[in-house]
């Protein structure tokens, strides 16, 4: 397989010449290029994404910084951001964060020495860099998808979860539940404030007060799910349903359920958020709301690289909403008085 240096030998200059026009174009003569180039097309190096890259000074490398790879919400949501990148020939690059600021400010500093032209962020965490932009030089390329801060301009993607949270209690109001309980998602995350007002906003449109007692916090996870159906049933046993802000923490609430003997739907009523793969596949299927996270990331992608290709065309507060929809399965019915313990 060719390499740098087989480049070098071909065009005639040497491998810092080739790295310097790799990196910098603009501080190579034009004639020098054209040179690169053609070494590149001849020994079939990368050619579309080399002197491609040559011409238009890009690295056609996108990163997305994300928490963790471990939610399923994150995988669909990086499919998306691949199916596109791929058919565009660009390149993605996975940056883990585990929610470090200094690792995201690394990831951002990737765009400024020429290693990757944007980045999509599926954080709550921000970089230095949005919160304080340049005065000097222009923001880097910089695409949020359903996590960012309502005081801070970027283009986003993302869905209304504000209305889809109030859509599941409405329908769970719709059934006769007058006892609707939740889990909510971690509080410091703008996705899950937004999903907690939604249920607060579900239950002010059925006519029923809010209780603060029957509202438990999770973290997105089964085991947090779990943690907080128990809490909720030792606190306050006369709620009929329960509203979980992803599919994870439901699956982890139905587990619990099963321990403690309570039939769902018969006894209690559960519902999702997301509609993951594996929701249809519980016992029973998971009533939940559909949010498209493929499409998310598509979309995202779709901005980035409008970003990329039409820069002055692109608003700092342009927003793509995706639609969502609710999707009922088994695990909700009407209530139905809870057997003795």
């Amino acid at each position: 397989m060719a390499n740098i240096k087989d480049i070098a030998r071909v065009a005639g200059v040497s491998v810092a010449t080739v790295s310097r026009a790799l990196s910098t174009p603009s501080l190579v003569r034009p004639a020098t290029i054209e040179r690169i180039e053609a070494a590149i097309a001849d020994l079939n190096y990368e050619p579309n994404h080399l002197a491609a890259g040559l011409r238009r000074q890009r690295s056609d490398n996108v990163i997305v910084a994300v928490p963790s790879i471990f939610n399923p919400f994150t995988s669909a949501f990086v499919e998306g951001i691949e199916n596109v990148a791929r058919a565009n020939k660009m390149r993605v690059l996975l940056g883990i964060t585990e929610g470090d600021i200094d690792t995201l400010n690394k990831y951002v500093s990737m765009i400024a020495g020429k290693q990757a032209d944007g980045m999509i962020l599926l954080e709550k965490t921000l970089p230095d860099i949005v919160r304080n932009p340049p005065t000097k030089s222009k923001m880097p390329p910089l695409v949020a998808a359903c996590e960012y801060p309502p005081d801070i301009t970027l283009p986003r993607v993302r869905t209304d979860d504000h209305e889809a949270s109030a859509l599941v209690v409405g329908h769970l109001a719709e059934l006769g539940h007058t006892r609707i309980a939740a889990i909510t998602g971690p509080l410091d995350q703008f996705m899950s404030k937004d999903r907690l007002s939604g249920y607060k906003l579900g239950l002010l449109r059925a006519r029923i007060e809010v209780d603060e007692a029957i509202i438990a916090t999770g973290d997105f996870s089964l085991q947090s799910g779990y943690d907080a159906m128990l809490r909720l049933l030792d606190a306050d046993p006369q709620f009929t349903a329960v509203t979980c802000a992803n599919d994870e923490m439901a699956l982890g609430a139905l587990s619990a359920l099963q321990q403690r003997g309570i039939s769902v739907p018969d006894e209690m009523s559960v519902t999702g958020f997301d509609d993951l793969r594996f929701g249809a596949f519980s016992s029973p299927p998971l009533t939940t709301v559909h949010i498209p996270t493929v499409e998310i990331g598509e979309a995202a992608m779709r901005l980035m690289l409008d970003s990329l290709l039409q820069p002055d065309q692109v608003s700092a507060s342009r927003e793509v909403i995706l639609p969502h929809r609710l999707i009922v399965r088994q695990s909700t019915a009407a209530p139905k008085k809870r057997r003795k313990a």
